[in-house]
């Protein structure tokens, strides 16, 4: 049971670190794969990252 609690979590950050960095203009799939690896500590900085390149993201066009 607890590991099966265990591989969705994983899972979740995968979903979640994909979803963050495609909103943010990165690459979804390096952020996924971070997820799936490092889990929920891997979420934080996929809050953090930020395109490099001097177009607005989403969020930052009006």
């Amino acid at each position: 049971m607890v590991s099966f609690l265990l591989i969705l979590l994983f899972i979740f950050s995968a979903v979640a670190c994909h979803t963050i960095a495609r909103r943010q203009g990165g690459k979804g799939i390096f952020w996924g794969v971070m997820g799936a690896v490092f889990g929920p500590l891997a979420i934080p900085f996929a809050l953090l990252f930020s395109r490099r390149s001097g177009t607005p993201t989403r969020s930052q066009r009006s």
